[in-house]
């Protein structure tokens, strides 16, 4: 089986990290967003990945080579020289996608994270016979959204419906689908939307199903929803593989510390928080809420909370960082200067505190 991974964008919402990498590779859970997905992938079966990109494809294809023979699966881009929305990248990487199998192949946005159940999904799309099957999530502000109003029963999609005014249902396209060849020849070589172009068309002709996603699921394109994301995935985490997480009297709730991370004494950690490789937390720290990035380094006494500390960033001793600072790559914040949701570009030195939210050039 193929997939194609839509990576597209700048990623713009989660500046300054995306300043350093695109945004595939900004690290989740200590490991790059898409490695979740493309692991989940190859459980599955899937040989190749097709990553449909518009934006820094040899960064990407270097970085992601190293997993290839790793994972033992296939890692190809199709890279657009223009914006061709949701669709287009489909029609432009056809001759990737189809093998003359006949066999249905996955579409992923790239900054969805959840418990990717794709064997089920497989399963439902083979039992329905349909064209095309999409997953759907259940929200609590399904106003905000594009609905998708399904028959309970069958899975079937009778029509979407863009933000709507009154209730007709609770469940929204979650970005992720399995489609048969066919949907292919839908598809013109142009910008196009899958979602309020293609997907309709599919409806009206009754071959588009849907899947009620188990588990969480988050959109983790902008920082608050990153935090947000992180959370839920550490509580599937907990009851998934609660080996995983780190345990012990200075963790409180669900926290992953990398094995090559050092934590100091008398620190307390927790709750949802990911410790990457090579950081070093000193003594007496407090985290909560929060994603320390690979090399970076929290001195003593500091407290970071609900705020994204970047690759080789350090916050220097009894600092306090919170309410969504978010430090890009090679930051140093000194001692004991405090920033209240600073967002700084790489390679800076903070000498003064942050006293309200603010860009830092």
């Amino acid at each position: 089986m193929k997939a194609l991974i839509l990576v597209g964008g700048f990623g713009t919402r989660l500046r300054p990290l995306t300043l350093s990498v695109p945004k595939p590779l900004v690290d989740f859970g200590n490991k790059p967003m898409i490695l979740h997905q493309i692991e989940a992938l190859k459980e599955v079966g899937v040989t190749e990945v097709v990553l449909a990109i518009n934006y820094q494809p040899e960064v990407m294809l270097n970085f992601l080579k190293d997993f290839e023979s790793k994972l033992g699966i296939k890692i190809t881009c199709s890279q657009e020289t223009e914006p061709l929305g949701t669709a287009g990248p489909l029609a432009l990487a056809r001759d990737k996608l189809v093998d003359g199998s006949g066999d249905p192949f996955f579409v992923l946005n790239s900054d969805v994270i959840s418990e990717y159940p794709f064997a089920e999904l497989i399963q439902l799309h083979k039992a329905h016979g349909g064209e095309a099957t999409i997953m759907v999530t259940k929200v609590d502000e399904p106003s905000k959204y594009g609905v998708v109003v399904m028959e309970e029963g069958t899975g079937k999609v009778e029509r979407f419906v863009e933000k709507p005014k009154v209730f007709v249902g609770n469940k929204i396209n979650a970005g992720i689908y399995l489609l048969n060849p066919s949907v292919l020849d839908r598809i013109e070589l142009k910008p196009t939307s899958i979602e309020k172009e293609v997907f309709p068309r599919i409806a009206a002709d009754a071959g588009l199903f849907a899947m009620v996603l188990p588990g969480f699921w988050m959109d983790i394109g902008q920082p608050r929803d990153y935090i947000t994301g992180l959370r839920l995935y550490l509580d599937s985490l907990r009851k998934k593989a609660p080996a995983r997480l780190a345990s012990g009297a200075h963790v409180l709730g669900n926290v992953l510390v990398h094995e090559t991370a050092v934590i100091g004494e008398g620190c307390l950690i927790g709750p949802d928080v990911a410790v990457g490789p090579g950081c070093v937390v000193e003594a007496g720290v407090r985290l909560s809420r929060c994603t320390v990035m690979r090399g970076a380094r929290v001195k003593q006494h500091a407290c970071v909370s609900s705020s994204i500390i970047g690759w080789h960033s350090t916050v220097g001793k009894w600092a306090r960082v919170e309410n969504m600072t978010i430090l890009g790559e090679d930051v140093h914040v000194c001692d004991e200067i405090y920033s209240n949701g600073g967002v700084v570009l790489p390679h800076k030195e903070i000498k003064s505190s942050i006293l309200k939210p603010e860009i830092v050039m």
